[in-house]
């Protein structure tokens, strides 16, 4: 099966499409992962890529298509495939399209992890960090004993300004404008499944095996 998870950051994508993937031994493709794979590898469309990136500019769709059809190509990618940050918008979405009918493959479904943008904040703002010893901690998951100091060094805790609520707040309200004509084409051509992503992970990823075997049985 070919899936496309759509959802906000903080939705919880990536945990959720690692269980679908182990659950349908196909892989999980995060978009961000075949970026800092070519960059890392240095290949030509990594390149491609730095060089825009270092102008500060967007990578153009052309550079990230051709990277997720590279990908797809795989062997291990013939059974399917879970995709993670692509499609982000119409045009990327048609690109896909495109890709798979190149590869004799449809896409089977599309899931939209919904999670309310005030619950999405809480999850990405509430991360701290020891200066000295450089621990991770979160409000809600992960409180230290004593509010902004370390449990194992004693340091002080601070937030990086990629963490604070507010910059959290326009990365919600970016994605969120920008994919939401993205849930409606899907919507409208019959491919999407809302779940509700503020429960349990288990509860969760049990929506989404149960619109798996609704696909199945369909098919």
């Amino acid at each position: 099966m070919n899936i496309v998870l759509l959802g906000a950051p903080g939705a919880g994508k990536g945990t959720q499409a690692d269980l679908l993937s182990a659950y349908l031994q196909v892989p999980h493709v995060a978009t961000g992962d075949l970026f800092r794979e070519a960059l890392r590898n240095n290949t030509c469309l990594g390149q491609q890529a730095k060089e825009y990136m270092d102008r500060g500019e967007l990578v153009p769709d052309s550079i990230t298509v051709a990277m997720v059809r590279e990908r797809l190509a795989q062997p291990d990618c013939a059974r399917g495939v879970i995709l993670d940050g692509f499609p982000r918008t119409i045009e990327q979405a048609e690109a896909l399209d495109a890709l798979l009918s190149e590869l004799d493959r449809q896409l089977d479904l599309v899931v939209f992890i919904r999670v309310r943008p005030e619950v999405l904040v809480e999850r990405l703002s509430g991360r701290w960090i020891c200066h000295d010893c450089q621990g991770v901690y979160h409000t809600l998951f992960n409180p230290p004993e004593v509010p902004g100091v370390c449990d194992a060094c004693d340091g002080e805790l601070f937030q990086r300004v990629d963490d604070r609520p507010e910059t959290q707040r326009y990365r919600i309200e970016v994605y969120l404008r920008q994919t939401a004509p993205l849930v409606e084409w899907y919507r409208e051509r019959g491919l999407l499944v809302e779940v509700d992503g503020e429960r349990e992970i288990d509860r969760i990823q049990e929506d989404l095996r149960e619109a798996v075997a609704r696909v199945r049985a369909a098919g």
